[in-house]
């Protein structure tokens, strides 16, 4: 592989709220091998990135790359083997939109993984849950109210995003099951969702012996528990027994938000997905039971932002789309644009989700040693979110793993 000498680059990485001064970026292999303004390489081949802004490959901490459909319970029924291709696609869009990094949180299992690092198309780098845990009649049982079949203890389909388990010794076997089989953390149902049958909003997810009992499995593994949460008794009773990840979070209080900024959690808001599933989602095939939920949730979403940041709460990039909805997954950082400064939302999919991942130095940053993941951008997103949008139309350049995917 040539080695790449990016000169002239200024940076946006989310550590400051403008561009850096020019330097040169030297790509050996897949990683950054050196950065500084003098630096020079007689054996790379040199491209001049004068007028234009470098930055990190970007992160999405909350995608579900096997959902092609809106309508979940049906999506876990699909065959394998069309979900996979669905899968690679989604995939594939995703990388050119930016995003070098996905923390898959319920569906993506290993042998996926293993799939997407020896096909010979690109992929994101994947970061994986496996298979989120959830109690009967919890978010991810789309049995419906009339359905009492026994669920799927083993084998599950590819397209299903989640498991249902019940109990403290099956709810360590199940987080036991899936860190063997591969998964980075585990992700749990801890309260109400909009896509499932049975769970209002404001439903409880498993027992507070059941929520230690996963957090003990994930921390023994040298890991940690993601939680699927919208309201601030939800989100409170999650913190309080060690879950770290705290996805949504629309309801949080300001003593919870506090509470979790304490504790060292992260937040990861998607606040694109109730717009678009609000707008979207019953032609893309979500139930209209469903429909009807996505206002409790949604409408409190843009007051969550300012409440999280007043507390001090970490917050990650993330979009949670679903089947058509994926193109919009860029639109999260205009969204959060509206009430953030520009700098915290790139930081929110640089080095903020790099930390969440436990990736920290290795992926979200411009330094020595990290995976030679970029972009390069057309204009200054610090002044316009918007160039991170439209399908990468502003990205002439997208590297991942040193390799370029845009060029």
């Amino acid at each position: 592989m040539t080695n790449i000498l990016f000169e002239n680059a200024r940076i946006v990485d989310g550590t400051a709220d403008r561009p850096s001064d020019p330097v040169n970026v030297l790509i050996e292999g897949n990683t950054i091998r050196d950065v500084g303004a003098s630096l020079s390489c007689v054996s790379a081949e040199r491209i001049d990135l004068s007028g234009k802004i470098l930055m990190p490959g970007l992160i999405d901490a909350h995608v579900h790359v096997v959902a092609s459909t809106a309508d979940l319970g049906r999506n876990g029924q699909l065959p394998d083997p069309l979900v996979t291709v669905r899968a690679f696609k989604l995939m594939g869009e995703m990388l050119h939109r930016g995003f070098t990094t996905v923390r898959d949180v319920g569906g993506a299992t290993s042998g996926l993984v293993a799939a997407a690092l020896e096909a010979s198309w690109p992929t994101p780098r994947l970061n994986i849950s496996g298979k989120a845990l959830a109690q009967t009649g919890g978010h991810c049982d789309y049995r419906g109210p009339y359905n009492d079949d026994p669920v799927r203890l083993r084998n599950f389909p590819l397209g299903a995003l989640g498991r249902i388990v019940d109990g403290v010794p099956d709810v360590r076997r199940a987080a036991r099951e899936e860190i063997k089989s591969g998964a980075n953390f585990i992700k749990i149902m801890a309260n109400g969702g909009v896509s499932s049958p049975t769970d209002p909003i404001h439903f409880l997810g498993f027992s507070r012996e059941e929520l230690l009992a996963v957090v003990e499995e994930a921390e023994n593994a040298g890991t940690y528990v993601s939680a699927h949460l919208y309201t601030d008794q939800a989100i409170r009773r999650a913190v309080e027994c060690g879950v770290h990840s705290l996805e949504h979070c629309n309801l949080i209080g300001p003593d919870t938000a506090k509470l979790a900024a304490a504790r060292g959690a992260f937040a990861v808001p998607t606040l694109v997905t109730y717009d678009k599933l609000s707008s979207e989602g019953e032609a893309m095939g979500l139930p209209a039971a469903s429909v009807a939920k996505v206002d409790d949730v949604r409408l409190a979403g843009m007051e969550s932002l300012s409440i999280m940041r007043e507390a001090g709460l970490q917050m990650a990039y993330g979009s949670d789309l679903l089947g058509g909805m994926h193109v919009h997954q860029s639109e999260e950082f205009v969204i959060r644009g509206r009430v953030l400064p520009a700098m915290e939302v790139i930081a929110s999919a640089t080095y903020v989700a790099a930390r969440l991942l436990r990736m920290e130095g290795k992926i979200g940053t411009i330094t020595a040693g990290a995976f030679a993941d970029l972009i390069v951008i057309d204009g200054n997103p610090l002044e316009d979110l918007t160039l991170l949008t439209r399908q990468g139309m502003h990205m002439p350049m997208i590297m991942k793993d040193g390799a370029f995917i845009k060029r």
